[in-house]
């Protein structure tokens, strides 16, 4: 069927993509899962430690004629690669359903918000500028130039493939920098696309890198000492003992974008038919697996009657999610990424049981559209009587779970948000502007939503974080960015 249509083929072998060439590892080859069909899809290389070297020494390169190459003609070259990202938008789209799992229409959002980011990058000519002072004394003129750095490493997760690298890549290039972007081996087929088109889009040799694999290639880059930055999305766990820390040891830059566990808080004045079906993208889109995904709901008031009233709707509307392979456009929501996610969710399931939360939809009980194997799959689940306390109510699960609590009055419910460790992304649905600018004000959380039930912000804004969720000081995209991957060179100058 046209709709089912796959643009990968059979088994299809990953290559590392170094100085300009595509280049065989000698690690070794992992398998590459369609979760939703169960099938090998591809091969990937666990590169080695040697591997990562020989494209950081490449990126090294070939940083001095790309640093002075004008920001006029780095920009053409994104240009260009914004319109074959155009030309190839269902292709791309196809590839991260196929190796993720999610639907075609999370897929096209997800190509969107990455193109998008490469057009903020094209105006490069003007974030970049510096600023200027003449006689800030007698005689002598100040100003600051932003400078390229050298070399950044760009670490991606499986959740948003093609995407999330791009948070960086465009803004580190278009600077003058020189990258290296080590994709998850889960999801690797996003990112070879990618460097095909920006090779065709004229980026010379060495400017743009992808090297596959796992930790030993994170080593490699946290080790390598001509690595001056890292940009991480990935656990809290990860991103703090591991990458913030060891970048912290070896002076490199880091922006690491961590774990979340957001809270949707929901006041009784809310537009209730709006809200419940802004909840089903936030709660249950990708499967749950997004660092923006809505995970704990949070009532307010004593008003028996509207949480009822609500909470049978929010069923009733998840109950009917359409839950299949992502290619299909009639699908919902998709699998997880793997059979090891699943085990992990279904604990958490377990968990929640155990420690005593009502289950009021139970999304062991699989209802799959179309003959596919069972083991990526879950349906949507939700959870009534969660205190904040439970496992289920304060760790990121990383799935189409929904924990439901209450909270007396909007002072209650900010405190229990902000009694939680992570601040990512947090929301309210309320018709008062009173209430959403005091929510706003007093919730601990990088994004805020007021009636936004994905808080994800558009590419010239900074994607924020705070608490366990965020650890650095600049953030990805837009003109924190820019700021990330230059430094400023002050030049103070005298002429006698």
């Amino acid at each position: 069927m046209a709709i089912l249509e796959e643009p990968i083929k059979g088994v299809k072998e990953v290559k590392n993509f170094i100085n300009g060439e595509w280049v065989d590892s000698k690690g070794k080859i992992v398998d590459v899962v369609n979760p939703a069909t169960g099938k090998v899809m591809g091969k990937c290389p666990i590169s080695t430690k040697e591997e990562i070297h020989a494209a950081v020494e490449a990126a090294k390169e070939a940083f001095p004629d790309w640093r002075r190459t004008t920001p006029l003609a780095r920009s053409r070259c994104l240009f260009r690669l914004k319109e074959l990202l155009e030309e190839n938008f269902e292709e791309v789209s196809r590839i991260q359903t196929m190796e993720h799992g999610k639907c075609i229409d999370e897929s096209r959002g997800e190509t969107r918000r990455g193109i998008e980011n490469v057009e903020v990058a094209c105006g490069i000519p003007t974030l970049m500028q510096g600023y200027y002072s003449e006689d800030i004394a007698s005689g002598i003129d100040e100003w600051v130039i932003p400078t390229p750095m050298g070399v950044f490493g760009i670490i991606g997760p499986f959740n948003f493939p093609f995407m999330i690298p791009l948070w960086s890549a465009p803004y580190a290039v278009a600077t003058g920098n020189t990258i290296v972007i080590k994709p998850s081996s889960e999801v690797p087929f996003s990112q070879m696309k990618l460097v095909e088109l920006a090779e065709e889009a004229g980026f010379p040799p060495g400017v743009w890198n992808v090297v596959n694999g796992g930790r030993t290639v994170v080593d490699g880059m946290l080790e390598h000492k001509d690595i001056v930055g890292i940009t991480f999305v990935g656990s809290t766990p990860t991103g703090k003992d591991v990458i913030y820390k060891r970048c912290g040891e070896t002076g490199k830059r880091v922006i690491a974008q961590c774990g979340a566990k957001n809270f949707i808080v929901i006041m009784p004045d809310c537009n209730v038919p709006a809200t419940i079906a802004a909840m089903m993208t936030s709660f249950f889109g990708n499967a749950g697996q997004r660092c923006l995904s809505g995970a704990n709901l949070l009532v307010v008031g004593d008003d028996d009657k509207f949480y009822k009233n609500f909470l049978d709707q929010v069923c009733d509307m998840t109950s009917k999610i359409k839950v299949g392979y992502g290619l299909d456009e009639a699908i919902q929501m998709g699998p997880v990424r793997d059979k090891d996610k699943k085990a992990n969710i279904l604990r958490y399931i377990e968990s929640g049981i155990k420690e005593g939360a009502k289950l009021i939809l139970d999304g062991r009980k699989l209802k799959i559209v179309g003959d596919y194997p069972d083991t990526c799959f879950l349906n949507p689940t939700i959870f009534e009587n969660v205190s904040p306390n439970m496992k289920i109510g304060s760790e990121e699960i990383f799935g189409p779970v929904m924990s439901v609590m209450r909270a007396k009055n909007l002072d209650q419910a900010i405190e229990i948000c902000n009694a939680n460790p992570f601040g990512n992304g947090d929301a309210i649905f309320t018709q008062s502007g009173r209430d959403a600018r005091y929510f706003q004000y007093n919730v601990e959380s990088g994004n805020v939503g007021i009636n936004i039930g994905v808080v994800a912000p558009v590419a010239f804004f900074p994607f924020s974080g705070m608490k366990d969720s965020f650890y650095g000081v600049l953030h990805t995209q837009g003109k924190e960015a820019v700021r990330f991957f230059t430094e400023s060179k002050v030049v103070i100058q005298r002429w006698f």
